[in-house]
């Protein structure tokens, strides 16, 4: 997949192309149904296959005390756009300039002149444009008159309800990682760099790795069935991952400690620590507590190991423990 950064990046013998615009937080099995569409259209037109996404979120610099936590990175997104066969991304920088172009301005500069779109999908409730006064009406007339098909895409419904980024939000923070899991169709991950911890867990429990999350979405503290990959050498592990405090070890209130996210790998651990990491969350197993001694809580967490590894096998048995495809993709 082709990504461009600004519309100064897009050839101007780009196109035609097949568009479909939104923030796409996520990449959830709604946001998948609009992609098959889109690549549908560009291979009946001959088209490419083409989403127009933002970064920053639009609410982030609209109205940034509302603005929500995004589930995906900038990087999680666009693999897994790519992952769905989209041909080109652009990666439009949102600002206030931005922002104030007319529904016309938006179809006239970005639409037509840097995506030459022949077709557009986008959800009813899409609006655009200055203070959002486009709307799907708006964008059908516009079609009319440059000489693009709009296809407007009705709410898409999933396992009893509305798909939606805001409802996997809900789960994450919750801790439902399964539910956010079906929703999403594939697992909810944190991905980043691997830090130096304090030598802790490698003296008085198990040895882990440290993640320093990028996510702005993070779960519900707690114990967690994960798989681990390493973002260079692609390797998988299955592991149990703990979201939380440390309070065996850590007054919180005392020492300031911030969240940490302390991965054990279940197989063999590489010889050296990955630079960087994506930690999959598969289930939630118990909240985070602080025990009397190191070696209770050392217990605990052989037994969180036991119940990680009878989870892992039922998902290798039942079939679902496919690997994501790997992405060319790389952060610019």
């Amino acid at each position: 997949m082709k990504v461009y950064h600004s519309p100064a990046e897009v050839p101007g013998d780009f196109g035609p192309s097949a568009v479909t615009i939104g923030n796409f937080d996520g990449v959830h099995i709604g946001h998948r149904e609009i992609m098959r569409r889109v690549l549908a259209i560009a291979k009946e037109q001959g088209l490419t296959s083409t989403v127009l996404t933002f970064d920053p979120h639009p609410a982030r610099v609209l109205a940034p005390d509302r603005a929500p936590k995004l589930i995906t990175t900038v990087a999680q997104r666009l693999r897994r756009l790519e992952e769905e066969g989209i041909g080109a991304a652009l990666l439009l920088p949102f600002s206030l300039e931005f922002a104030a172009l007319s529904p016309e301005e938006f179809v006239e500069q970005i639409l037509m002149g840097t995506l030459k779109a022949r077709g557009v999908l986008v959800g009813e409730d899409f609006r655009f444009g200055f203070r959002q006064s486009g709307n799907i009406g708006t964008l059908r007339e516009l079609g009319e008159r440059f000489g693009f098909e709009l296809r407007p895409v009705p709410a898409i419904l999933g396992h009893g309800e509305r798909i939606s980024s805001s409802r996997i939000r809900e789960l994450v923070s919750a801790g439902r990682v399964s539910k956010a899991c079906r929703i999403l169709g594939t697992p909810f991950a944190l991905e980043g760099r691997v830090v130096s911890g304090k030598g802790i867990g490698s003296k008085e429990t198990v040895p882990t790795l440290n993640l320093a999350p990028e996510n702005e979405l993070l779960p519900k503290t707690g114990v967690y069935v994960t798989r681990t990959r390493d973002e260079s050498s692609e390797r998988v592990w299955r592991s149990i991952t703990n979201v939380g405090y440390r309070p065996t070890f850590v007054d919180v209130r005392r020492e300031g400690e911030g969240l940490t996210v302390e991965t054990f790998l279940l197989d063999p651990p590489p010889e050296a620590a990955p630079a960087r990491i994506e930690v999959a969350f598969l289930s939630y197993v118990r909240a985070e507590r602080k025990f009397d001694s190191p070696a209770l809580l050392k217990a605990q967490i052989l037994r969180d190991v036991g119940a990680a590894q009878r989870f892992h096998r039922f998902i290798e048995r039942a079939g679902y423990n496919r690997v994501q495809p790997k992405s060319n993709y790389k952060e610019k």
